[in-house]
């Protein structure tokens, strides 16, 4: 099976469209009567800040949820969808932010649940594994379908999400974030087969707050903001000073170092650390590195470099191979995550979803669940010290949120992300390490988070982040730090350039 196929006549028709939707819970207007259509052989390109509207515009035209009022139109008719099932099987397929796979279950298994191929005795498995190895050779990845989904590294578990997606053949294929956990070479190819698609005459929608990312791929362009649509323009028209004008009404940067204080002492000494596979391979090696108080550095570097499994063991997710972590002069190697807390050390993990939030718990509960012996003597729990954390959390992480006590999915993705940075920061740690801490938010939440562990910075923090975005590293780091294959490949200061950082990396410079 393949999810490509010959071009087709027709293309530029508009094939699904919403007219005035809109979209309330409570008292919060989510969508304020949205014009928007999809057209046939085409990517439209929904930009927006985290919150202004775009996943719940796409829940609506994917079945997921019914607008409060306003008409959608497939093929210009007027159309109810009463579930993403029935969506699903008049064509119309979508690929969420958030990861919805069952890891316990095989990549094959997860392509299929709830579709899946019969045959004269039951379901026909080999044919399943069949076509899910034909997606996985089209999509370049090297994954057994019969893996389980909960063995893959977050970039391949979102191949699968895309894969999934491909293999229901859909009119209208709806992409939420789809890059946010790929390498460069796996966006690549999926901008390969986007490409493919469109050629089919497959219409396509495409969120990313990968701006320029987005730019490379996109015929149409639309932005909504506070739930309204503030512009739209053809790719022609259109430049990244434009997305971010209209999104948040000026230019945003990501700060710069922060200045005017001295270096503490060393806060966190990493002395030559190792990490090792279960196959015996290293992903990180013999790595020595030293972050003072006060200290925001930067660690860069490509898919595989060892970023995430380095801050990972210094967070006491990883078990070392070698080496040794001190905080403080402590050396906290042996002690559990729990204890590192305890003493300071802290970690935001990349999949906030996964290892960050807890889905059932809200807002409140989330903020105030790694502080719990803050507000607790013996069997009895204080509400009002707990409360007092939780709104001071609030307040100082400018999470934008109805209320404590909603549920933690009602948030948008800025706004979970700075949930779990909220959550952290009240255990009054002394290092925080962040792993990828803007994935898969917008460019005003990505400057609000970085300003927050800037001002943390200023009153003595040190602050080590991961990122795979060039542009990330020059914002408010002192230090860069770039890894290649588990090692320290170089060192620069704030004034490097992103050609330096990344030709240290072994990335391809481009002009």
């Amino acid at each position: 099976m393949s999810a490509l196929g010959k071009a087709v006549e027709g293309l530029g028709e508009t094939v699904l469209a919403a007219r005035n939707v809109a979209k309330s819970y409570g008292n919060i207007h989510a969508l304020k009567g949205v014009n928007f259509e999809v057209r046939r052989g085409q990517v439209t390109t929904l930009f927006g800040e985290n919150g202004a509207g775009k996943s719940t515009l796409m829940r609506i035209l994917s079945g997921v949820t019914p607008p409060s009022s306003g008409e959608i139109l497939l093929d210009g008719v007027p159309v109810t969808f009463a579930s993403s099932v029935d969506a699903r099987d008049r064509g119309v397929s979508i690929i969420h932010q958030e990861l919805s796979l069952a890891p316990n279950l095989s990549v094959r298994d997860n392509i299929f649940m709830g579709r899946e191929l019969r045959g004269p005795t039951g379901v026909d498995f080999a044919e399943e594994e069949r076509q899910a190895r034909a997606l996985m050779e089209e999509l370049e990845e090297d994954i057994d379908p019969l893996t389980p989904v909960e063995e893959l590294r977050l970039g391949q578990q979102q191949i699968v999400e895309i894969a999934r997606a491909l293999s229901i053949n859909a009119r209208i294929l709806i992409m939420d974030e789809p890059t946010s956990a790929l390498s460069a070479s796996e966006v690549e190819v999926l901008f390969k087969v986007i490409r493919d698609l469109k050629a089919r005459g497959v219409a396509i929608v495409y969120i990313s707050h990968h701006l320029e990312e987005a730019l490379q791929i996109t015929d149409h362009a639309v932005v909504l903001r506070d739930g309204a649509m503030t512009a739209a323009a053809e790719r022609r028209n259109i430049d990244l000073e434009w997305i971010v004008r209209h999104m948040v009404g000026e230019n945003f940067d990501l700060g710069a170092p922060p200045t005017g204080y001295n270096f503490g002492p060393v806060a966190l000494s990493v002395r030559d650390v190792s990490v090792t596979d279960k196959s015996g391979i290293e992903l990180v090696d013999r790595l020595s590195l030293d972050v003072r108080a006060g200290e925001v550095v930067c660690i860069y570097g490509l898919m595989g470099a060892g970023r995430t499994e380095l801050l990972e063991a210094i967070a006491g997710r990883q078990a070392l191979s070698g080496g040794a972590i001190v905080l403080e002069d402590r050396d906290v190697s042996r002690l559990s995550i729990a204890e590192r807390i305890q003493r300071g050390l802290v970690l935001i993990p990349e999949d906030r979803q996964r290892d960050g939030l807890v889905q059932t718990m809200s807002v409140g509960t989330n903020l105030s669940l790694a502080s719990i012996k803050a507000f607790t003597r013996g069997l009895f729990t204080s509400t009002a010290r707990e409360d007092a954390l939780i709104a001071d959390s609030i307040r100082r992480v400018h999470i934008k949120t109805g209320g404590a006590d909603l549920p933690i999915g009602s948030l948008s993705g800025g706004n979970q992300q700075k949930v779990v940075i909220g959550k952290m920061l009240a255990t009054l740690p002394r290092v925080v390490l962040l792993d990828e801490p803007s994935r898969g938010i917008d460019i005003g939440a990505k400057a609000e988070v970085f300003k927050l562990l800037a001002e943390r910075a200023r009153d003595g923090l040190a602050v080590v982040y991961s990122t795979s975005e060039v542009g990330e590293c020059l914002s408010i780091a002192h230090r860069i730090i770039v890894m290649s294959r588990g090692r320290i490949a170089a060192e620069f200061g704030s004034d490097v350039t992103k050609e330096k950082i990344m030709a240290a990396s072994g990335e391809a410079v481009v002009a």
